[in-house]
């Protein structure tokens, strides 16, 4: 069954599509069947992926809005191992046209069942917004995965989605979970960067991912060639950086699959205070959870 990612987060030019499809080109380099899907209206995954826009082809669009199979939609990619549910400029007003729509909330989770069985990951890009796109893939998600961008203002948009993720959870995925936090655009040259790492580690040790994801010229020129950064150069800090991250997914999704397979026996004992699972739980909601919006990032 696919582990389904959506990479989400409302401010937007913090490497949210870099990081989608730069974690899909590493999945399937290494031999792990994954789906990308551009809910971006930009395209920006869609073309970082060397896929051209063609208004006559079925998209993301077409599934989501004039109800098409998804499986008419998906095309196969240069990236190995990738297959790609493109994004179209249609979906702009797609945010209008789900209103009056039945299951306006759902339609993606609806649109991707039975794609399980094909792929190992399903990766969601979402646009940098809060609307009934991005509630999509919140709702169609297992797992969220939030760049943030080291820089302060990058730490406001948290408020309001963790409040979106705790709305989601209690009224349409219970089983929404965040996944990790990816810190992006690390700069070693400024304090700030610094700074703003050490603060959102401090506050949240379990959930951010080890690997920082640096600013890097290798990885703003890759998808203008249509490339991963895994095809156009993986021994840059870029590549070197998104292969380190995309192993700390794998071995998450490793230790989540482990103790999902714990015997029923074994998990009524109780869970383990010192779990590093639950601890990351606990700390999202207490956090979190009950902040009520400030005011999610893309790249």
């Amino acid at each position: 069954m696919a582990r389904l990612y959506a990479i989400a987060n409302q401010k937007g030019g913090v490497g949210k599509s870099t990081t989608a499809v730069n974690i899909a080109g590493y999945l399937g380099q290494w031999g792990h069947r994954t789906l990308l899907v551009d809910l971006d209206p930009q395209g920006n995954a869609t073309s970082g992926l060397g896929v051209l826009r063609e208004p006559s082809r079925p998209n993301v669009y077409s599934v989501l809005v004039e109800g098409r199979p998804a499986e008419t939609a998906i095309i196969p990619t240069a990236a190995p191992g990738v297959d790609l549910l493109p994004s179209d400029i249609a979906l702009a007003g797609a945010e209008i046209e789900l209103i009056s729509l039945p299951r306006r909330e759902s339609r993606l989770l609806y649109a991707l069942d039975g794609l399980g069985d094909a792929y190992e990951y399903i990766l969601i890009d979402c646009p940098p917004s809060l609307g009934l796109l991005t509630l999509n893939a919140l709702v169609a998600a297992r797992h969220l995965l939030v760049p943030i961008q080291c820089e302060f203002y990058a730490l406001e948009g948290l408020g309001h989605l963790a409040y979106t993720l705790d709305m989601v959870r209690q009224q349409s995925n219970p089983r929404l979970e965040l996944a990790g936090i990816v810190m992006t655009l690390y700069d070693q040259r400024t304090t700030l960067s610094a700074q703003v790492v050490e603060e959102v580690r401090r506050m949240y040790p379990e959930v951010v991912f080890r690997t920082l994801i640096p600013r890097n010229v290798r990885l703003s020129e890759a998808p203008s060639y249509g490339m991963t950064i895994g095809q156009y150069n993986p021994r840059s800090r870029g590549g070197v950086a998104y292969a380190d991250l995309t192993r700390e997914l794998l071995a998450r999704a490793a230790a989540e699959a482990a103790a999902e397979a714990v015997p029923i026996s074994s998990a009524a004992a109780g869970t383990d205070a010192n779990d590093p699972a639950d601890a990351a739980s606990s700390e999202l909601e207490s956090q979190l959870g009950a902040e009520a919006p400030e005011g999610i990032i893309d790249g």
